[in-house]
């Protein structure tokens, strides 16, 4: 199978495009090992959440394939290169791999695996979160969406956002999803974490 193409998804908002985190996860797709075709941020200017900002921009992907990055984290270089060899080798349709925790100043936290995934291959009978630092077909990824999680959902006693429930959706379009055992990203804690809220941590600093 031949990846014919990628764009880059970055939602992002005000406080992040000033404090400097949007340039940061830019600059690490300008970095990428396997440059991608296009890149589009979407900027939530009206405080509508992660869902909306996220599905405004992958309405406008046009390439075969793309990946979505939260705009406080980032790619390490060999990121996009890694999840397009697995796309090939599985012929999957959906593919993430793993990630390094990070504070903000870049240096790494001391738990790097908080929810025990890293390495567990996807059992779609028995599903867990993947987060939405993935590699997705964009048929499957428009068709399904993003969508605004029910009120009180939860996975794993943890809260279910928007990305949970993409996954989710993506499983039950009949993806094939693969689990590369790689850590190609940083997720970077830095106490003001939104999880997608528009009322929550930085996204609510106008």
């Amino acid at each position: 199978m031949k990846i014919t193409g990628i764009t880059v998804v970055i939602p992002t908002h005000p406080f992040r495009v000033r404090n400097g985190m949007l340039a940061r996860a830019v600059k690490s797709v300008e970095q990428q090992h396997l440059t991608p075709d296009d890149l589009i941020i979407e900027i939530d200017k009206e405080g509508l959440g992660a869902a909306t900002t996220r599905q405004r921009g992958l309405e406008k992907v046009s390439t075969e394939w793309v990946a979505f990055l939260d705009s406080d984290d980032w790619m390490y270089p060999e990121h996009l290169k890694v999840l397009a060899a697995g796309a090939r080798a599985h012929k999957a349709d959906y593919l993430f791999s793993y990630y390094m925790v990070h504070r903000r100043d870049g240096t790494p936290w001391p738990e790097n695996d908080p929810l025990g995934h890293f390495g567990k291959p996807w059992n779609p009978a028995a599903p867990h979160q993947t987060t939405i630092t993935t590699l997705v077909r964009t048929d499957i990824a428009q068709a399904v969406g993003f969508i605004d999680p029910p009120e009180g959902s939860t996975v794993g006693g943890h809260r279910g956002g928007e990305d949970w429930h993409f996954t989710i959706g993506c499983r039950d379009a009949g993806a094939h999803i693969v689990h590369i055992p790689r850590r190609t990203w940083a997720w970077v804690h830095h106490g003001l974490n939104s999880s997608g809220l528009p009322d929550r941590g930085d996204a609510a600093i106008r």
